[in-house]
């Protein structure tokens, strides 16, 4: 079912030639949503994640290559080659290596990404390309998949290049508590999942140069991390670092907080203890207060719907990655997989986006569906059926 279900998805994901829209493109519009304000741009994309109808053909938005997307299937296409073995997935590997080269931010001296469209809420407008962490770990993450198989030179100084705008042109905030990498150059803030997915592309540098100021740096934000972590396992999304609060929002982040501990830890040679028991409470909190046995997972804590497909292929994901920790969580993955399978996945091939109890949203998000879904059930592949681990 899982083979099946991912050709299916690979077929369609290159029949659009990688391309696609987004929730957040709204701004892509020929309508001059700038004119009207600072609500004028927030409100539209807000419209644009819950519309059920795809208006966007109208409006002018059209199909686009997103850089994360791309970094994404970048990382599912090395996760098909390492299973298989087959040079075609190899080859898609080293075209969508060499289109993320073409789509890097320009205007800044290291190699760094940030989303094709313009991002707005009533406090901020990101322009479109404005680099960010996110982005830029997520594309670094597949190019160091395709570094590892091929020990392609130019994939080399890339990386390294990523690690140099993460500690040049990034934020950096000192506490007591270690050390906090902003979002994106604009200004110093705290996402938890976004600073320690800086730390593991620093660490992913480390373990190819072994330089001491890197593995420093690491382990200050991996002690930012660990402080921040609650007594039930879960981690908020974010915290004001002047007044102290946190932004309270429970769903897939904590997947990418725990996935990115351990590879962090792993690339980087922590010999940390709380490192794995922060690992192993979070977990716990993870599969029992996020999930429903039957591989459907919680759209935000405590609120069942919709059933994100974002958060579901994070369960596969995480579970499939870290079930070292426990063996029943590589099962479990496969259970989310087969649910999401069952009930999100179109015969043409593509997933939904959101589910609801009443209805359901069926646009074919690129990037925040078909992409992320690749690599989830390519890591599922990778993990179940060849029975290995943390690749």
């Amino acid at each position: 079912m899982i083979e099946n279900a991912l050709d299916n998805l690979i077929n369609f994901v290159e029949r659009e030639d990688f391309k696609g829209y987004d929730p957040y493109d709204y701004l892509n519009s020929w309508i001059p949503f700038r004119w009207f304000g600072k609500w004028g741009q927030a409100i539209p994309i807000q419209i644009g994640k819950l519309n059920p109808l795809n208006i966007r053909p109208l409006m002018g938005v059209k199909k686009e290559e997103n850089p994360k997307g791309l970094g994404l299937l970048l990382q599912a296409y090395c996760n098909l080659y390492e299973s298989k073995r087959e040079f075609k997935y190899l080859e898609k590997a080293k075209y969508l290596f060499e289109r993320l080269l073409v789509l890097r931010s320009a205007n800044h001296e290291h190699y760094c990404w940030g989303y094709n469209f313009v991002w707005a809420n009533p406090a901020q407008v990101h322009p479109k390309y404005l680099p960010s962490v996110v982005v830029s770990s997520f594309v670094g993450q597949g190019i160091y998949k395709y570094y590892l198989i091929t020990k392609d030179k130019q994939a080399e100084e890339v990386l390294k290049s990523i690690a140099g705008y993460i500690l040049n042109d990034l934020k950096c905030t000192k506490t007591d508590d270690g050390i906090c990498f902003s979002y994106t150059e604009e200004k110093a803030d705290c996402c938890y999942n976004a600073s320690i997915l800086g730390a593991e592309m620093l660490a992913i540098v480390y373990s190819m140069t072994k330089e001491a100021y890197l593995k420093e740096k690491i382990e200050k934000a991996v002690s930012f991390i660990l402080a921040h972590q609650k007594e039930d396992g879960m981690w908020n999304y974010s915290i004001n670092l002047k007044s102290g609060k946190e932004s309270h929002q429970i769903d897939f982040h904590q997947g990418f907080v725990l996935c990115a501990l351990a590879k962090t830890a792993k690339y980087a040679e922590l010999d940390n203890p709380l490192i794995n028991k922060a690992i192993i409470k979070g977990l716990e909190y993870y599969r029992k207060e996020q999930f429903f046995d039957n591989g459907v997972s919680l759209w935000r804590v405590p609120k069942q719907y919709p059933v994100e497909i974002h958060n579901q292929v994070q369960g596969i994901i995480t579970f499939s990655l870290l079930s070292q920790y426990d063996e029943s969580y590589l099962s479990f993955a496969k259970t989310i997989a087969e649910w999401t399978i069952n009930n999100m996945q179109d015969k043409k091939g593509y997933f939904y986006y959101r589910k609801f109890k009443r209805y359901t949203n069926k646009i074919p998000y690129m990037r925040w569906s078909q992409a992320w879904m690749m690599v989830g059930l390519s890591q599922l592949m990778l993990n179940y059926l060849n029975k290995c681990y943390f690749k």
